[in-house]
């Protein structure tokens, strides 16, 4: 009786298009869902998010499991996470993209995801990270360890929205620092973020995490500018 109660004073809505979920339906409705962008890039081997970082940084794999569009029904979803506390949308793309990757031979030898950290006073004033919860359920599905206390961030940058992107790589340039290097020393090392626009943010995580011993680095986001 109390998620009936619940429903009827709080209805859930689709963090798409904002109208009211079904029974059945959960984070997004069913039309939206099947709307939503897929780009399929593990699946099919393509080389677009890894071509982002050629001759910048080395990485094994690299997929985005959507397109983002500005305006578009991803902006619209990736604006519920971040800003309306809607943390489970990342563990409903989590769930998703790890329910795609386990079936893949080149990210079964993965040995631990880590996610791009937010500064503390950004995690402090947000209250969580939003690429936490889609990692967990990536590591779920890979049957992996997610390791949260390697990467840290050290610098902490205003907002990349509306920035161009010079102004976006310029940004994320050597924000970061490692620790606990043990964790990941002689690992393949899958790093989650919810976006990919330039790579800045990720190249510069990526350059930290190779002043460990022998690492692999793979790369898997919600979504691909």
């Amino acid at each position: 009786m109390i998620p009936l109660i619940t429903d009827l004073f709080f209805p859930k809505v689709c963090n798409a298009c904002l109208n009211y979920l079904g029974d059945n339906e959960k984070y997004v409705c069913t039309d939206c869902r099947h709307v939503l962008p897929i780009t399929n890039f593990h699946k099919t081997n393509d080389d677009m998010v890894k071509n982002i970082f050629y001759g910048r940084a080395k990485i094994e794999q690299a997929t985005a499991l959507l397109r983002f569009e500005k305006k578009g029904i991803v902006q619209r979803l990736l604006h519920q996470l971040k800003y309306k506390r809607q943390e489970d949308i990342g563990a409903f793309l989590g769930e998703w993209l790890g329910g795609e990757l386990k079936d893949i031979k080149t990210y079964r030898d993965i040995d631990v995801i880590i996610p791009v950290p937010l500064h503390r006073k950004k995690l402090r004033s947000r209250g969580y990270n939003q690429v936490e919860k889609f990692g967990k359920e990536i590591t779920k599905s890979l049957n992996k360890e997610y390791v949260d206390d390697v990467l840290i961030k050290v610098t902490n940058t205003t907002s990349q929205v509306n920035k161009k992107r010079f102004a976006r790589w310029n940004n994320s340039y050597e924000l970061f620092s490692i620790n606990n290097v043990e964790k990941i020393a002689n690992k393949h090392i899958l790093l989650v973020d919810d976006i990919i626009t330039t790579g800045a943010t990720l190249e510069a995580c990526i350059l930290e995490l190779n002043k460990a011993d022998n690492v692999k680095i793979s790369i898997a986001t919600m979504a691909m500018a």
